[in-house]
């Protein structure tokens, strides 16, 4: 358990630095470390992650990161997806799961380490709205559905969609994951029982590093940490898929 809540540090950093990566690192740790079933994993990582973000939130406000408006539109469709994919979850295999979990590692790393251009804009102009909440529900339904595949894909969409600069998209998807986890754990917790102390533990611990990762945007070199995270998570990605696979065969 010493060893889960040190390790709980980085899920909370992840999410203040990068505004995402706290369920790639969540759901491994709470699976191999904890010692945790994959689906109560996966429930307890949405708990872990939504109440990290929700907390995060308020740091990156106070910076002027967060366009609220935005965050919400985007959030609001992204949690009907959440709910649905957690209802679809806890009635799907673990293996079938942690696999589907794994995949999403490796791509996330993959698009982290090929980069994104930055965008220049202040974030003011009208989004596309259908455009959005297709987005939102599609991003919402992942989520849900495995744990994951939140921040690294909520970032993206808010910078090309919604024209915002990185530091206001990482800002605002702290906000959309607050919001879909939430969901996302409602439809887990019709079929999936969690371990409140151990989960709350974790969550505890997380958020000292969401708010250590949270001042630390200010002279963290954001690309060399997402190259840096990127290798790590698709390592993570491959021990994964190499941990699950041969059980799925």
């Amino acid at each position: 358990m010493a060893l889960v809540l040190v390790l709980a540090v980085f899920i909370g950093l992840s999410l203040g630095l990068l505004g995402g990566g706290g369920s790639i690192l969540t759901v491994p740790l709470l699976t191999y470390v904890a010692g945790m079933e994959p689906k109560e994993a996966i429930a307890a990582s949405l708990f872990v992650v939504g109440a990290t973000s929700a907390v995060s939130v308020l740091s990156h406000a106070r910076l002027g990161n967060v366009q609220w408006r935005t965050g919400l539109i985007f959030g609001a469709s992204s949690m009907a997806g959440a709910f649905l994919g957690g209802l679809l979850g806890g009635r799907i295999p673990g293996v079938i799961l942690m696999v589907a979990f794994a995949v999403m590692m490796i791509a996330t790393a993959l698009a982290m380490l090929r980069g994104r251009k930055e965008r220049q804009s202040d974030g003011v102009r009208a989004l596309p709205l259908g455009k959005i909440l297709l987005e939102g529900l599609v991003v919402g339904l992942v989520t849900g559905l495995v744990g994951a595949g939140g921040g690294f894909l909520v970032v993206p969409a808010l910078a090309l969609l919604g024209g915002l600069s990185m530091p206001v998209a990482v800002g605002t998807s702290l906000l959309v994951i607050a919001m879909k986890s939430f969901a996302g754990l409602a439809g887990y917790l019709t079929t999936v029982t969690l371990d409140w102390p151990v989960v709350l533990s974790v969550t505890g611990v997380a958020l000292v590093g969401a708010l250590l990762g949270a001042r630390l945007t200010r002279v963290v070199p954001e690309k060399a940490l997402r190259k840096g995270f990127g290798v790590f998570v698709l390592v993570m990605g491959v021990f994964v898929l190499s941990q699950e696979l041969p059980a799925l065969f």
